[in-house]
């Protein structure tokens, strides 16, 4: 991954966690933006075919792993919009928004826990304790860092549009789905050492609709 950029890292990452072939690369639909734009995954249906544009905020393409946690979790949902987009596609399937932004919420945990930005990103805070951590994977597992990526990512979270909205209510269902789910992930798989359980879950849920994929959730 020497030399590729931060998304496409993220990509790799995601795509090796969930063993996913033959996704084109995110890099060639990325267009930076300016200004105070956030991430969007901008999608339009032509002809059969769907045309994809994957805006991010040019700040945080720049500074990579170097960037706010905000800066970093936006690429992480742009990369994770932007390939869950392109593998239902490949799987002739249908996606939902909601699909989307249950998905992003589950790899932002999984990439800063157990993927290769743990080794990359320093979370705010106080300094953690360094200790020798196995390679990235579902082996990986730091409950220290697991506890302040669980408290910034679904605790201290604050949300763009009000409650009561539709965009509002699904970006709250969306991330108390994600809480319960990786939260069961941490107490019964990850922190008992049953990592083959814990990636053939997240692969499970990966490849799960809309429907599933709450009902995974909403068994913790």
């Amino acid at each position: 991954m020497r030399g590729a950029t931060f998304p496409a890292r993220i990509q790799q990452h995601l795509a090796r966690t969930y063993a996913l072939d033959d996704a084109p690369a995110v890099d060639d639909f990325i267009r930076p933006t300016d200004g105070g734009a956030r991430e969007a995954l901008l999608i339009r249906h032509a002809d059969g075919d769907i045309e994809v544009a994957l805006h991010l905020p040019r700040r945080a393409i720049t500074r990579g792993r170097e960037g706010t946690f905000d800066e970093i979790c936006q690429i992480v949902e742009g990369v994770s919009h932007f390939l869950y987009v392109a593998e239902r596609a490949r799987r002739e399937l249908p996606a939902t928004q909601l699909e989307l932004e249950l998905q992003a919420e589950v790899d932002k945990y999984v990439l800063l826990v157990h993927g290769g930005l743990a080794d990359e990103v320093e979370l705010p805070g106080p300094p953690l304790r360094r200790r020798e951590a196995a390679p990235p994977g579902p082996a990986r597992f730091e409950p220290e860092r697991a506890a302040r990526i669980r408290a910034h990512l679904f605790e201290r979270v604050t949300f763009m549009d009000p409650p009561g909205t539709e965009t509002g209510d699904r970006y709250r269902i969306a991330n108390e789905l994600a809480a319960r789910f990786v939260g069961r992930l941490e107490a019964e798989l990850a922190r008992r050492g049953r990592h083959a359980e814990l990636l053939a879950t997240l692969r499970r849920f990966y490849a799960a609709g809309q429907t599933e994929k709450i009902a995974l959730a909403r068994a913790a």
